[in-house]
């Protein structure tokens, strides 16, 4: 149950709609099915490893759009003939999503012993990066310098 209203954003602010949207998708109810986890794993690289045990390639799917990552699993329905006793293990589908900063990209992404990996990578153009500028002595600033011509009289 979510406890705030976002309605009065919506209505005083422009063009913060995305952000907004943001906050309201982080407030909204989470059933954590299937849990994850998000590391970093170099200064520019992160990894989203979700555990999706039971599930195969053809039952998964990753997909970008704008800045939104999502990964659905639509798992086949099982046989009505089983019989369980207990079922422990989840086999319903799911859809997670993961808004993703502004330069992040999807690079890879890998399944392995019920664990779906998803490599991301920052790209921060190279006008954003910080550079170093050179401070130069007075005199050498490369400006135009007027000399006084000595007048005689």
């Amino acid at each position: 149950m979510r406890h705030i209203d976002f309605a009065p954003l919506y209505r005083s602010t422009v063009g913060f709609d995305r952000l907004v949207n943001m906050l309201d998708h982080i407030a909204g109810d989470d059933n954590g099915f299937p849990p994850y986890n998000i590391e970093r794993v170099g200064e520019n690289e992160y990894r989203i490893t979700m555990a999706v045990a039971g599930f195969s390639r053809d039952e998964l799917s990753v997909e970008v759009k704008e800045q939104t990552l999502t990964v659905r699993g639509q798992k086949e329905a099982t046989s009505k003939d089983r019989e369980y006793l207990h079922r422990g293990i989840a086999t319903r589908s799911f859809e997670r999503r993961f808004q993703l900063a502004d330069h992040v990209e999807v690079k890879d992404s890998a399944l392995a012993d019920g664990l779906l990996d998803i490599g991301l990578v920052r790209n921060v153009p190279e006008k954003m990066k910080p550079r170093l500028i050179e401070i130069a002595d007075q005199g050498t600033t490369g400006a135009p310098q007027i000399e006084q011509a000595a007048v005689q009289s």
